[in-house]
């Protein structure tokens, strides 16, 4: 095995002109006292678990009366093969179930479209009809499971699937729990699958919002996500920053179509990274609790708790798995898993080891959710609530990510907003800049990647990758064809006018779309026919 000279990491970080910083370039001092803290208020910045401001978790009794859920995120290939995927891992013991969808899906686009030639299944499973979710779901009883669903702009149209076939199944929808990520936001700033414009974009939110208050009350209607800001680049303060203020961005769109704030704000969650600085991430979550809990009540005036509460789904970092020597990943995925747990996430999903490579083998994946299983049965950590807690290194960390998004949150403001800071680029703009500064330590070799640009040697052999071949989109078309053919087409078209009508007119769009998936019409015909009414978004560059 080929080593790098013998010191060299630690002679990188000492050669950072006598700082040390957290991944996020925060200087951290050597030693931290109580003078670091000596403005902390118990009560009012702390609280015990289950208090306001509910820096040290939501729950009283943390992790003792429930452990986190256990999320792994799947999904590839035809719904045949994902459906058997999830079987696989609620057998091994998972809790919970998330769906990743392909990108011909996540774009609204089916798989007989010219554009989705050559994606199809490869990065999630392929859904195009409520045929494809009656099978994606086959055998999986979804009153008895909570479901996450990671989609977006065509998350109204999924959600309605899933909807009818509980239905079908004869689950109640009052009974059903879950989450759709549904959040557009984060698109804009980072990840890039958008359709429409912001604004009716921010309108088939806000009518998700509505119908679940009314007929579907334990669904979370949002997962405000981080993670996808993370992965572009963003520091642990800019994650924490951006994403929050979405959330204030989705509340406030909410008043405005005229729901109390009570009435919707229980049921966001939200979606966090977990990167490899161990204490930075810790302290992200304690911050985002305490200024969700700040902002719901000062802010909104939000009068129940539950407004107040926020509560959070972490994956651990897909950016920092490395293709070379894979195996350090499921050492970087433990840790990383093991910060949300000592903050207290409400559910988890750890990445498998072949990610860097492709979509996870069943193996790896078993392995990856038995890593949670290790830390919450093995290790004693979930017997304390928030056992950091008190910690001078901490509490100073978790102020400072806390200032440090509010200083953010003051600029936004300023700009009139999350929609109109996007319109101008600004969090684009300011998350390409981390990414490069960041790019540019890790070549300098001030910022160490264990067997990439330090204790890097020979390439090993080959490991096992799953692999996707055409059969999935030949076996989807197929399938699409099929549900074509012995529906009433007349009846199909007789629908898409009416959500047309519908969303030009200001008519919740989510019965429209219920009706329209019950006649069998397709993720792209009903994206199409929003497409007709609204266009199509074209990014502004940043520069």
């Amino acid at each position: 095995m080929k080593r790098a000279t013998s010191g060299a990491a630690s002679a990188g970080r000492a050669e950072r002109r006598g700082l040390f910083t957290t991944i996020s370039g925060r200087a951290v001092a050597p030693l931290y006292t109580p003078a670091d803290i000596s403005s902390l208020d118990y009560q009012r910045d702390l609280g015990d678990p289950g208090e306001f401001p509910y820096t040290r978790g939501i729950h009283a009794s943390g992790y003792r009366g429930r452990l986190w859920t256990m999320r792994q995120f799947a999904g590839f290939g035809t719904p045949e093969e994902t459906n058997q995927r999830y079987k696989q891992l609620l057998a091994a013991g998972g809790t919970g179930l998330s769906v990743a969808f392909d990108l011909p899906t996540l774009m609204g686009r089916d798989p007989d479209h010219e554009l989705s030639l050559g994606e199809v299944g490869k990065c999630g499973v392929n859904v195009a009809s409520l045929a494809d979710m009656e099978t994606l779901f086959n055998g999986i009883d979804l009153g008895a499971v909570t479901s996450s669903m990671t989609i977006n702009s065509p998350a109204a149209m999924i959600f309605a699937m899933y909807l009818v076939v509980a239905e079908q199944q004869g689950a109640g929808w009052q009974t059903l729990s879950g989450t759709i990520q549904n959040d557009i936001l984060k698109e804009f700033i980072a990840q890039k699958e958008y359709i429409y414009p912001p604004r009716p974009s921010m309108r088939l939110i806000t009518d998700i919002f509505a119908f679940c208050a009314r007929h579907v009350p334990k669904w979370n209607t949002i997962s405000v996500s981080g993670y996808h800001i993370r992965e572009a680049g963003a520091t642990a303060a800019q994650e924490l920053a951006f994403t929050l203020r979405d959330g204030v961005e989705y509340v406030q769109y909410g008043i405005e179509a005229g729901l109390d704030v009570d009435e919707f704000a229980p049921r966001i969650s939200f979606f966090f990274n977990s990167h490899s600085d161990f204490f930075e991430e810790i302290a992200k979550y304690r911050a985002a609790r305490r200024l969700w809990a700040h902002v719901m009540r000062d802010r909104f005036k939000a009068r129940d708790p539950r407004s107040w509460q926020l509560r959070f789904h972490t994956q651990t970092a897909g950016v920092s798995l490395t293709a070379q020597q894979p195996y350090n990943n499921v050492v970087r995925t433990a840790l990383q898993a093991l910060a949300p747990v000592l903050a207290g996430t409400q559910s988890l999903h750890t990445n498998s080891l072949d990610e860097a490579l492709a979509l996870p083998t069943a193996e790896a994946a078993t392995l990856a959710l038995r890593t949670q299983q290790i830390i919450a049965h093995e290790t004693g950590v979930t017997d304390v609530v928030d056992p950091l807690g008190g910690s001078y290194f901490v509490e100073k960390l978790t102020r400072d990510m806390e200032e440090e998004a509010l200083a953010y949150f003051e600029i936004i403001d300023r700009m009139g907003g999350m929609v109109e800071a996007i319109e101008r680029g600004y969090p684009q703009r300011e998350i390409a800049e981390s990414a490069y500064t960041f790019q540019q330590a890790v070549e300098r070799r001030e910022q160490i990647i264990v067997g990439v640009n330090e204790c890097v040697a020979d390439a090993g052999g080959p490991i096992g990758i799953l692999y996707i071949d055409q059969s999935a989109a030949e076996t989807q078309r197929a399938k699409l064809a099929q549900v074509k053919a012995r529906r009433d087409t007349a009846a199909v078209r007789r629908l898409l006018d009416r959500l047309k009508e519908g969303a030009a007119n200001g008519a919740n769009t989510m019965p429209l779309l219920l009706d329209a998936v019950r006649a069998y019409a397709t993720v792209g015909e009903m994206c199409d026919a929003l497409r007709d009414v609204w266009g199509e978004y074209g990014e502004i560059p940043v520069v």
